[in-house]
């Protein structure tokens, strides 16, 4: 590491020897002495402010105004007034002339934090300041000139901006001359101890508190976490641990309590089917499940409706007893009823009906089933589905098969099932050929 790279990184108390953030502070360093734009890309917390302030003290302009906007932070009816200036009067309000922040920062800095935010009308603006230093003030038909040097930053996909019509093309490409990226706090794994123990020291001599000390697993524990906020949310971390914990010594399970590992794991994409561990391989499966409990809860229903028919005998029914249990044997379910296994009715005309009591009521789907492992689940071919699930899912298993010519891994992954589960349901269908 060069003197001149240390020096800045001592001076602006950047901590950290990951290359990709030594690779920004030396281009930071290459441009200054020049007046080209930058452009400063970089998720939100990482740290991008520091990129500006290094590029203006490096330069000519050290001496000159460093004005920094938060272009996210100004209303959209007022920025243009803000950045440009307004005249007297221009608008409701405008009770005197206003110089803006390019008149004010002439021959200096101005550092555009959040620019993927500008509004068009005032991008537009923008670009002719850069394009060739000019602009005019609200409510005024007069040019004036400025001498500003702009860094622009930005967490927002700067070409999806452009795509979705949010950002110009031309603009982006005049603040890009030179690109900047600062790497985010989790690829910076060696870095993120050594930045821990700089904000214990430093809020320990703020709060006038020992210094907070990770044990060996806890070192390893905050290394691994995906620190969405970067290291502004490490900073606060530190910082409300110093105030809060009165034990100085953290452990891993304390500072699990503030950054549970299981809320921001990294995602494993593109996983063979094979190596799926889950209960229910879709949401289909899920459905199938929900609709097998159902059909356990109807049954048990029948079974206990049997029961009492049977301990009190149909003379002692009423009416709405009656229709009550005609509405659960409907001529449907009496088709699923297995010969000599549960009661039915016959509608002899009217509202009478003759009820038939068979003995050794059996339940058709077995109560105490297990359905943890939802791939060793049968259906009865025999037995039609409710909402026609059944006939849907053939047609769409040979949707799949004659998209993907016969390719049952394809097809499996179209359908968002396990290949098992697929070569089961072909067999039972009669699709193999």
């Amino acid at each position: 590491m060069s003197n001149e790279l240390q020096n800045i990184k001592n001076r602006f108390g950047i901590i950290g020897n990951f290359p990709a953030l030594n690779r920004a502070l030396e281009k930071s360093i290459q441009v200054a002495p020049t007046d080209i734009s930058v452009l400063v890309i970089g998720e939100s917390g990482v740290g991008k402010e520091f990129i500006p302030k290094i590029i203006h003290s490096e330069s000519k302009r050290k001496h000159q105004p460093y004005i920094v906007v938060n272009c996210g932070a100004i209303p959209e009816g007022t920025i243009d007034s803000e950045l440009f200036g307004h005249e007297k009067g221009a608008f409701t309000g405008a009770t005197a002339t206003r110089k803006g922040y390019f008149e004010v920062a002439d021959g200096g800095t101005i550092f555009l934090d959040e620019v993927g935010e500008l509004p068009l009308q005032t991008q537009v603006r923008l670009l002719r300041v850069l394009e060739s230093g000019e602009f005019m003030k609200v409510g005024s038909s007069q040019v004036q000139k400025t001498n500003v040097r702009i860094v622009a930053a930005t967490n927002v996909n700067m070409m999806k901006a452009i795509q979705d019509g949010r950002f110009r093309e031309d603009l982006y490409y005049r603040l890009n001359t030179v690109q900047i990226d600062m790497p985010a706090l989790r690829e910076r794994k060696g870095d993120i101890h050594l930045l821990f123990r700089k904000f214990a020291i430093d809020f320990a001599e703020k709060y006038r508190m020992p210094e907070l000390e990770l044990e060996p697993s806890a070192v390893h524990y905050i290394e691994n976490y995906t620190f969405p906020g970067n290291v502004r949310q490490l900073r606060n971390l530190v910082e409300q641990m110093t105030v809060v914990e009165r034990n100085r010594h953290v452990t891993v399970e304390k500072l699990a309590e503030y950054i549970p590992m299981d809320a921001h794991l990294p995602m494993v994409v593109n996983q063979p089917n094979s190596q799926k561990q889950s209960d229910f391989g879709s949401e289909r499966e899920i459905m199938y499940k929900i609709l097998f409990d159902m059909r356990n809860d109807i049954n048990d229903l029948k079974s206990l409706t049997s029961e009492l028919i049977k301990n009190r005998g149909t003379t002692d029914l009423s009416n709405h007893e009656k229709n009550l249990i005609n509405r659960i044997y409907t001529p449907e379910t009496q088709q699923n009823v297995a010969p000599n296994s549960l009661l039915y009715f016959e509608n002899q005309g009217n509202n009478n009906q003759q009820i038939q009591h068979i003995q050794n009521p059996t339940i058709i789907a077995n109560p105490d089933d297990n359905f943890e492992d939802f791939e060793d689940i049968e259906i009865e071919e025999n037995k039609p589905e409710s909402l026609s699930l059944q006939n849907n899912e053939k047609d769409l298993i040979v949707k799949a098969l004659e998209k993907h010519n016969g390719r049952r891994n394809k097809a499996a992954d179209e359908l968002g099932i396990s290949q098992r589960t697929l070569y089961r349901k072909i067999k039972q269908y009669n699709l193999e050929d």
